[in-house]
């Protein structure tokens, strides 16, 4: 968004905590050209930037050491009405075109590119995922006081992204599951919500930590990270939620977060200008003390996998658990699933490490090898 009006009706909510935000820098001044920036993935070893309401309908590739824009890439089918959020796959980048400053819109859209198409031409066509809100029934126009906005995006498991509402009403955050393949849907809202005490302007999903880190920022401009862990399959707010506030930034409009490898995140923010204070746009890093998902069994747990080596169906047994992921050797889960009974004649033959997530929200990872 290209105006900000600070709203004095949320009650704020400030957690003392141990941080696991550390080294939080400012790098450099985004270029002028990235001054609404407000969504950022980092792909081929490049952060990919879009702005947001009014702007081109493209992505800009920024070097993260000159601080230069190297490459623009168009999206042909494409308007930038309000592009809020980006998310990434193996195969694929999402455009999240969710904002919805006034709650009024009822053209919102996920613009879908090929990876490969991204990488060999500066013009690529995109697949359109259109969508609406279930328990929305009210469209009138109520800028910035309304709880059907949104400028956060995800990918999540295979077949799924999910969009966090920022919510100018009361603050806090919905969740919602679409699907990714192209159509129209009417998405429901996931059972669990967080009082962000602020607006979410920004997430990013760490496939590699399993960690999901929203970013957004509170009624003076004080920007805030939200860490939710530990949750049961997509109801990404049902396990452990951790604010931390980034109180060494001044005053930020912070709009987009993004991991780098598991332990390094970068943020952007948007220039602003409110009566006598202003700043410029910023590429903001911060690292992290997440665990890795490791490949190394956990040698005396109670859980028992067979057969082992499996070719068909692999069975569970010895401990009662939430839900079941498996992963191959390059950290990508390849299942998820709640069964004692596991179909996995699909997957090529090799290691996995099948992790099981207990009751408690602790987990214990097994190796199977496919046959």
């Amino acid at each position: 968004m290209k105006k900000i009006i600070i709203i004095s009706s949320f009650i704020l909510s400030t957690f003392n905590v141990i941080a696991q935000i550390e080294n939080v820098e400012e790098k450099f001044n985004l270029p002028i050209e990235l001054s609404e920036s407000s969504g950022a993935i980092f792909f081929n070893d490049k952060l990919i930037i879009h702005n947001d309401s009014g702007n081109e309908n493209k992505l800009y590739e920024l070097d993260t050491i000159s601080g230069l824009v190297t490459r623009a890439v168009t999206i042909t089918n494409a308007k930038n009405v309000d592009w809020e959020d980006i998310a990434q796959d193996d195969t694929s980048i999402y455009i999240g075109d969710i904002g919805n400053n006034s709650g009024d819109r009822t053209d919102l859209k996920i613009y879908t590119i090929s990876k490969s198409d991204y990488l060999s031409s500066d013009a690529v066509t995109a697949e359109i995922i259109n969508f609406s809100y279930s328990d929305q029934e009210d469209f009138t126009s109520k800028p910035n006081a309304t709880e059907w906005d949104s400028e956060a995006l995800i990918s999540f498991a295979g077949n799924n992204l999910i969009l966090f509402s920022k919510n100018w009403v009361d603050g806090t955050t919905k969740a919602y599951t679409i699907p990714k393949n192209s159509g129209t849907f009417s998405v429901d809202a996931l059972t669990t919500t967080l009082s962000s005490g602020g607006l979410i302007t920004g997430a990013t999903y760490n496939p590699s930590t399993e960690k999901v880190y929203l970013i957004g920022y509170n009624t003076v401009l004080q920007p805030f990270v939200w860490l939710s862990e530990n949750f049961t399959n997509n109801d990404i707010f049902s396990g452990t939620n951790t604010q931390t506030l980034l109180s060494s930034l001044a005053f930020e409009q912070a709009e987009a977060i993004t991991y780098i490898d598991a332990n390094r995140y970068f943020i952007t923010s948007e220039s602003f200008n409110i009566g006598p204070i202003s700043d410029n746009a910023k590429l903001v890093s911060f690292t992290t003390n997440d665990n890795v998902l490791s490949l190394i069994e956990q040698p005396t747990s109670p859980v028992r996998l067979y057969p082992n080596p499996v070719k068909d169906e692999l069975y569970i047994d010895g401990v009662e658990f939430y839900s079941i992921e498996i992963y191959d050797t390059k950290a990508v889960r390849v299942y998820q699933g709640n069964n004692e009974k596991i179909n996995v004649s699909a997957l090529n033959n090799g290691l996995y490490l099948v992790k099981i997530i207990l009751k408690d929200h602790t987990y214990i990872t097994k190796k199977i090898i496919k046959n």
